[in-house]
């Protein structure tokens, strides 16, 4: 479904013709207010499955894992 056909396009066309930082800092709004948000969104039976053996595999490993620090260490030594 293309953003038209529920958005005012002059809207989007407003938006368009802003900067990239500009642009950004509404996505980050965007973002917060779905976070905030008491709207949630359905999850799948694949999905719910997914998450069961996420969790069952870390309680059997749990240090088999790696912190978030660590992940965001390598990111960032990638950029």
């Amino acid at each position: 479904m293309r953003a038209q056909n529920f958005i005012d396009v002059d809207l989007i066309e407003r938006i368009n013709k802003l900067s990239v930082s500009e642009r950004i800092l509404i996505v980050e709004q965007i973002w917060d207010s779905i976070a905030l948000s008491k709207e949630r969104l359905p999850i799948s039976d694949e999905q719910k499955e997914d998450l069961e053996k996420r969790i069952n595999d870390y309680q059997r490993n749990p240090m088999d894992g790696v912190s978030w620090a660590v992940v965001k260490e390598k990111i960032e030594s990638n950029l």
